[in-house]
């Protein structure tokens, strides 16, 4: 069975991240038939925009997309392409798991964390104005619909893989009308899952100091949007850092699949680049599409890749390009099927 997918480079270091993606998932046994389409910087002077209407066409019509990182102006310019993307398509749902991988030096051991955040709403729903001349305002939106949806996700993850906990994240005991809604809200669908999967929550700032002492406490999280992308970035800094850390964007007729780091683009065409966190994301592409094998078989040839350390690349230690880290994968898969 052959698997029709958006393929979207992105910016900076972006095409040559998501070339090594491509020939690794090629080799995985999969067949695929990538569309290519182009979005970010590179587009605005043709098109006007950073996120061209055939780019969602083709997300649309192949329901799976995988793409490079993608440039966001900090305090000027167009909106996050991964926002719009977000909202525009319905992917309420951003996965991001965070797992200890052996041959990387980090201050942690053993850390398999799932961060499940609520993808559409909060503070980045882009509901802000200027109110006079030197303040401006942002407006916070929480429902129960979007937080009842998001529970409901992150519960059924865990159902789905064997987890044994869910921990909503709130700052309900501040923002007692909103954040108490997420909370009441994950309440709510965590009596449903009563006797399968534990549920308890934790006020945000306390959990994030609680990650960081003791992460082999916690399982799954599930948090509203502004929270999920900050906690986020706190697990993935205690297995390695954003260069290992995978994403995914879910919703109920499309995935978007992605490395969250940034573009990078001083690095841009060097052949430096680490494609770990693409690959890692195309790992939970394949699963997404039914195909678990090749996905075990993708990510055990990338962390006995890494765990040898002779082709990996600059950044966690290596001496090898984008390029050559992505033959060493495809390389190490083929080793492991003559077994």
């Amino acid at each position: 069975m052959s698997h029709r997918v958006t393929l979207i480079p992105g910016d900076g270091i972006g095409p040559e991240l998501a070339e090594a993606t491509r020939r690794v998932l090629d080799a995985s046994g999969v067949e695929f038939e990538w569309e290519v389409v182009d979005a970010g910087e590179a587009v605005m002077a043709e098109h006007g925009t950073p996120l061209p209407e055939g780019v969602l066409e083709s997300i649309r019509r192949n329901r799976v997309a995988i793409k490079g990182p993608i440039t966001t102006p900090v305090g000027e310019g167009f909106r996050s392409v991964n926002v719009t993307l977000r909202q525009v398509l319905g992917l309420y749902a951003n996965l991001r798991p965070a797992r200890s991988m052996k041959g990387l030096e980090t201050r942690y051991e053993n850390v398999d964390l799932v961060i499940v955040r609520e993808n559409t709403e909060d503070l980045y729903a882009g509901i802000e104005h200027m109110v006079g001349r030197d303040a401006a305002e942002s407006i916070k939106i929480i429902t129960r619909e979007a937080s009842e949806r998001i529970a409901r996700y992150a519960f059924e993850y865990a159902v789905a893989n064997g987890r044994r906990k869910v921990t909503a994240v709130h700052k309900a005991n501040i923002m007692k009308l909103s954040d108490g809604l997420f909370l009441d809200s994950c309440r709510t669908v965590a009596a449903e899952y009563d006797g399968r999967v534990e549920f308890e929550d934790r006020i945000v700032d306390n959990m994030c100091m609680q990650l960081v002492q003791k992460p082999e406490q916690y399982d799954v999280l599930v948090l509203p949007n502004l929270y999920g992308d900050i906690v986020s970035d706190l697990a993935a800094g205690l297995v390695g850092g954003l260069g290992v850390a995978p994403g995914a964007n879910i919703g109920p007729d499309a995935a978007v699949f992605e490395a969250v780091h940034g573009s990078a683009p001083k690095y841009a065409g060097q052949n430096k680049a680490n494609p770990t966190a693409l690959i890692l994301s195309g790992v939970m592409m394949l699963r997404h599409l039914g195909q678990p094998e090749a996905a075990d078989r993708v990510e055990g040839a990338l962390r006995e890749v890494v765990a040898e350390g002779r082709a990996t690349t600059y950044d966690i230690g290596g001496p090898a390009g984008t390029s050559q880290f992505a033959d060493a994968v495809v390389a190490r898969m083929g080793v492991t099927a003559a077994r």
